[in-house]
């Protein structure tokens, strides 16, 4: 597998990636840096990176389902997962593993096909049953200790995106991908 540039991947975390076709995500600490903004009408204003949103189309187009399962719920969430083409979220979740045995049923896919992406500890029974953890840098101690990758982006500045370039090098999309780009 080629070395891509600023991506060294090790040997045994790409092996992890190499079956996932479905991976779930949290959004707030992972797509967002965590924080949250209220306007004076208590409407919460989130920012998301594009980096992340690039990387969760070309998951998609790499044959990995997204999945989102977050504590939350608001109406540009649902704008921007939609913009993005997800279309399994499960939104004011706090008790994250059923909703995530709920989607590998749906997909009839196994939790050795499964990746997951959080930053704290509601996060942790999903994570501690996927083939794949991924923790961004900033996640909580307790995550980052399950995780078998962390990034080196921090939430909401492009971690989403390092993890989707992970599992995609893994599945063998990602030259692929990218090669669409170099023409």
């Amino acid at each position: 597998m080629p070395q891509h540039f600023n991506q060294r991947f090790s040997p045994a975390v790409l092996q992890r990636a190499a079956s996932v076709r479905v991976f779930f995500f949290d959004i707030d600490g992972v797509f967002t840096d965590g924080g949250l903004l209220f306007t004076e009408t208590g409407e919460t204003i989130k920012r998301f990176n594009t980096l992340d949103g690039h990387g969760i189309k070309l998951l998609q187009q790499g044959g990995v389902v997204p999945v989102v399962i977050t504590g939350r719920d608001s109406a540009p969430l649902r704008k921007r997962l939609s913009a993005l083409g997800v279309e399994h979220a499960y939104f004011g979740t706090e008790d994250k593993g059923p909703a995530a045995t709920d989607a590998l049923q749906r997909l009839q896919l196994e939790w050795s096909q499964a990746a997951a992406m959080g930053d704290d500890w509601p996060d942790l029974p999903v994570m501690r049953r996927v083939a794949l953890a991924c923790a961004p840098a900033n996640a909580h101690p307790e995550v980052q200790a399950v995780a078998h990758y962390s990034t080196q982006a921090m939430g909401g500045h492009g971690a989403v995106r390092e993890a989707c370039d992970l599992v995609l090098q893994a599945v063998g999309a990602y030259d692929r991908l990218l090669g669409a780009y170099q023409q």
